[in-house]
C-alpha cells in the first residue's frame, strides 16, 4: 500500500514530536524529584494577569491542539482513510472497542468508589507516542499497519473529544452556550457562503472559545468546532484548511504539546511503606494495559468475522494485537482527562503517575511484541 506525501509528512512529524515529548517527560520528572522539586511545581502555578500558567496552557494553548485534531479529522473524512466505509470500517470499529472496554473495566473496578468519573482516562491513545514506538520497530512495518494505527488514534481522539464534551462539562451557563451556538452558526454560514479568507474564522473562533470557556463546556471543544467550520474545499494545498493545518503542525508538535507535557508531568513521587494501589489507579492501569488491546483486537476480529470490515492482506491478527498493545499508550489525552475528572491534586498526581507507568509498559511490550512478530513474518 502506497503512502501519500501528506500522510508521510504527518507520520514523520508525529514521530519526531513523540521523541521530544519523551524527553520533556523525563526532564520534568528529573526537575520535580531530583533538582528543583516544589519550586518547579510552583512555577506552573504562577499567575499572569490572574491566570495560572498551567491553566493558560491547558485551557488556552491546548485549544489550538484540538483545532489541529479537528483539521486532521476533517482531512481524513474528506480525502483520507475515513473517506470510504471500506477503508474506515476496521479502524473505526477497532477504536470503538479500544474506548469501550477500558471504560467498562475502569467502571467495574471503581463501582461505588466515588472515582467513577475517571472512566474516560484509559479510553485515549496518544498518537505521537504510538507512532514513535511503531517507527522504532524498523522498516519491516507494513504501510497498512501505519495507516491502521494512525486512523485508529485519530478516531480515538474524536472519541475523547466527545467524552470531554458530554461528561466533563461543569455547570452550564445557557446564555454563553446560546451565544456560542450563534457564533458557530455564523461560522457555518460563512462556510456555506464560500468565504475562503481565514481571518473571519479565526476572529469568530476566538469569540467562540471565550463563550465556551464561560459556558461551562470545556473551552478546547471550540477548537474542534472551528476546524469543521473552516472550508475544506477540495483539500488541495491552496485551501485554507490545508494551509492552516500545515502552519499549526510544527507549533503544536514542537511547542504546545511539549509545554503541556512539562506542565503536567511535574509529578513529585512520594515513596512510603504502603503497598496498596489506589482503586482509581488500578482502573487506569488495567484499562490501558488490558482493556485497550483486548477491545481493539476483539472488535476488529468481530468486524472481519461479520464481514463488516476486511483485514488488509499484509496484516494478521498477531499484528493487530500488537497495534492494540500500542493503543495502551495513553499520555496526552489521558492526562488531560484526569485534570477534568478529579479535583484533588493528590489523586491527579497519582493518576498521572499510573498513566505514565502504563504507557511505558504498553510502549515497551508493544515494541518487542511487534518486532518479534514482524521478524517471524519475514523470516519464517
Amino acid at each position: 500500500m502506497k503512502l501519500t506525501k501528506l500522510f508521510t509528512s504527518f507520520f514523520n512529524t508525529e514521530k519526531s514530536s513523540g521523541i521530544l515529548l519523551l524527553f520533556c517527560t523525563l526532564f520534568s520528572l528529573f526537575l520535580t524529584n531530583l533538582f528543583l522539586k516544589e519550586e518547579y511545581i510552583h512555577f506552573w502555578h504562577l499567575e499572569i494577569y490572574g491566570c495560572k500558567i498551567e491553566t493558560i496552557i491547558n485551557d488556552g494553548l491546548m485549544t489550538i491542539f484540538f483545532l489541529m485534531i479537528g483539521l486532521e479529522l476533517e482531512r481524513e473524512i474528506y480525502i483520507g482513510e475515513l473517506s470510504s466505509f471500506k477503508n474506515a470500517a476496521l479502524p473505526i470499529i477497532a477504536a470503538l472497542g479500544g474506548m469501550t472496554l477500558p471504560a467498562i473495566i475502569y467502571l467495574i473496578i471503581n463501582n461505588n468508589s466515588g472515582f467513577e468519573k475517571g472512566f474516560g482516562i484509559p479510553m485515549a491513545t496518544d498518537i505521537a507516542f504510538a507512532i514513535t514506538i511503531l517507527s522504532l520497530v524498523g522498516n519491516k512495518v507494513p504501510n497498512s499497519l501505519k495507516i491502521f494505527l494512525t486512523a485508529l488514534a485519530v478516531i480515538d481522539d474524536l472519541g475523547a473529544i466527545l467524552v470531554i464534551a458530554l461528561f466533563y462539562s461543569k455547570e452550564i451557563s445557557w446564555m454563553y452556550l446560546g451565544i456560542a451556538s450563534i457564533i458557530f452558526g455564523i461560522l457555518l454560514l460563512l462556510n456555506r457562503a464560500k468565504v475562503y479568507k481565514l481571518w473571519p474564522y479565526l476572529i469568530l473562533g476566538f469569540i467562540l472559545w471565550f463563550c465556551m470557556l464561560k459556558s461551562g463546556i470545556h473551552a478546547t471543544i471550540s477548537g474542534v468546532l472551528l476546524a469543521f467550520a473552516i472550508p475544506f474545499q477540495n483539500g488541495e494545498e491552496k485551501s485554507i484548511s490545508y494551509q492552516l493545518e500545515k502552519k499549526l503542525h510544527n507549533p503544536v508538535a514542537f511547542v504546545i504539546l511539549p509545554l503541556f507535557t512539562l506542565a503536567n508531568t511535574a509529578i513529585l513521587f512520594h515513596f512510603d511503606n504502603s503497598t496498596s494501589i489506589p482503586i482509581y489507579a488500578v482502573g487506569i492501569f488495567l484499562g490501558l494495559l488490558i482493556g485497550k488491546p483486548l477491545g481493539i483486537f476483539a472488535f476488529s476480529w468481530s468486524a472481519v468475522y461479520l464481514k463488516i470490515a476486511k483485514l488488509p492482506e499484509d496484516l494478521n491478527w498477531k499484528i493487530i494485537l500488537g497495534a492494540g498493545i500500542l493503543g495502551g499508550i495513553g499520555f496526552t489525552m489521558s492526562i488531560f482527562i484526569s485534570l477534568l475528572a478529579f479535583d484533588n491534586n493528590e489523586i491527579i498526581n497519582d493518576s498521572k503517575f499510573y498513566i505514565i507507568l502504563s504507557s511505558v509498559i504498553a510502549g515497551a511490550f508493544g515494541f518487542f511484541f511487534l518486532k518479534k512478530t514482524l521478524q517471524s513474518e519475514t523470516n519464517p
